[in-house]
């Protein structure tokens, strides 16, 4: 039986009894700014160093970002599934459950990823080489690749702890956890590669050295401003040591299908890299990266309406109020379609000046992308929608069918398209392979939908 609801109030945020649309705004608007401002960890890398360092600097960081992509694929496992179990336990008024839940998180995704990155640091020669490094690149993405892997460590605080305050009913705060680091990273990318003259260790340093500071945001929020959620003491019992295996499978089993999103942009890397450096040399990766950096904006923005509306979601579901969730998703899903329309509208009007941020006009890396992005910019409808209709069922705990989605727009659809597209056509194939997947994968949405929904 649920229990009375309870009113997540930091910001006047009910979710059980607040208006949708007023509500969805509350959060989206704050979501929306903190995900810009996140994205700018990526496109201020890369326009620093396209335009300080080179282009095979920006090569070499394309070559080493899926460490970056797994970074955030775990920490939005974590952060995904927390929400969405914190969420129905405080719906149902279970404080205690809810609190458990997101300290296990916390624990378990930090030790995860330091013996990830640990690995990855005493193995860093033969990992970039299974990434496709060539030994132009190596030394480039080794000097990357080092000083971004503490801040991969930061990056799961900073990530867990944004979904947590959330639903904690700070969305704002929330935001600032992105905004600030964006705005630090803008700075110390500057500083470190332009009077610094660090080169691409720079741009690392800068980034690592940002998300440390939200890291940091999160904790002191957790333990000065938290009103409905706390951290507990972690006892090393056995009863303790189940609890946390259990509540760990339940919120990778929520939270898995996001880090499948992140695999996505991983195998976009990495079949992107190898296609294009075997058809196109060191400048169609270079070229390629240009997408790839800015391929996180619109990944970002529709971040910020799934996320936005998940927490509505989850709430209302586990408090039994199905005609909530119905509106919560039906928004979700128009301002989804909004927000693709407009990315792909930006990016093919905008792309010589797009491009013009991380190359210099007049290179052959620079006409390989002038000539690819436009291409490349038809997958932002269809990959709006896909994430908008995904993030829904990971909301309802449909969680089969969201991993399926995430499945074939990154893995069973992308890399056939990788592989044959080009053989058809060069360099045309290469940029359609994305939006190929993406429409593949929404066409079987559609067909595979519940009659009710």
């Amino acid at each position: 039986m649920v229990k009375k609801l309870k009113n997540l109030s930091r910001d006047c945020i009910d979710f059980g009894k607040s208006k949708i649309e007023p509500l969805f705004n509350s959060l989206f608007f704050p979501t929306l700014l903190s995900m810009v401002f996140a994205s700018f960890y990526t496109v201020a890398d890369g326009i620093f160093v396209g335009q300080g360092v080179g282009s095979d600097a920006l090569a070499a960081i394309n070559i080493a970002a899926p460490v970056f992509l797994m970074t955030t694929g775990i920490a939005l496992m974590f952060g995904v599934g927390v929400s969405v179990v914190a969420s129905i336990h405080l719906s149902q008024g279970n404080n205690k459950a809810a609190n458990l839940t997101i300290t296990q998180a916390f624990e378990v995704a930090t030790l995860m990823m330091i013996v990830v990155a640990s690995a990855i640091y005493f193995y860093r020669i033969p990992f970039l080489r299974l990434l496709g490094c060539t030994d132009v690149l190596m030394p480039l993405a080794l000097d990357y690749l080092v000083w971004i892997l503490p801040g991969c460590v930061c990056t799961i605080t900073q990530v867990i702890g944004t979904f947590v305050i959330r639903i904690d009913g700070s969305p704002k705060y929330a935001a600032s956890l992105e905004i600030v680091p964006g705005l630090l990273n803008i700075f110390f990318d500057w500083l470190f590669v332009f009077p610094m003259q660090m080169g691409v260790s720079g741009s690392a340093k800068a980034s690592t050295l940002s998300c440390a500071v939200a890291a940091v945001m999160v904790v002191c929020y957790m333990i000065f401003r938290a009103k409905n959620v706390r951290l507990r003491r972690f006892r090393l019992t056995l009863t303790s040591l189940y609890l946390t295996g259990r509540n760990t499978v339940y919120m990778v089993r929520s939270g898995f299908s996001s880090m499948l999103g992140e695999l996505a942009m991983t195998v976009i890397l990495l079949a992107g890299n190898y296609v294009f450096i075997k058809n196109l040399g060191e400048d169609g990766v270079a070229a390629f990266s240009v997408a790839c950096f800015l391929y996180p904006m619109v990944f970002m923005v529709n971040n910020a309406v799934s996320q936005s509306a998940q927490p509505i979601i989850s709430f209302n579901y586990g408090a039994g109020n199905a005609d909530r969730v119905r509106q919560a998703f039906r928004l979700s899903l128009r301002t989804s379609a909004i927000c693709g329309i407009l990315a792909t509208a930006v990016l093919i009007l905008g792309t010589k000046p797009l491009i013009s941020l991380f190359l210099h006009e007049g290179t052959n890396p620079y006409a390989i992308a002038a000539d690819g992005l436009p291409l490349f910019a038809a997958s932002a409808i269809f990959f709006s929608l896909n994430v908008s209709i995904i993030g829904y069922y990971q909301a309802v705990e449909q969680n089969t069918r969201a991993i399926v989605y995430m499945l074939l727009r990154g893995l069973v659809f992308l890399i056939p398209a990788f592989i044959l597209m080009p053989m058809l056509f060069v360099p045309q194939g290469l940029w359609l392979a994305v939006p190929a997947s993406e429409c593949l994968t929404f066409g079987v949405i559609l067909l595979s939908r519940p009659r009710k929904q």
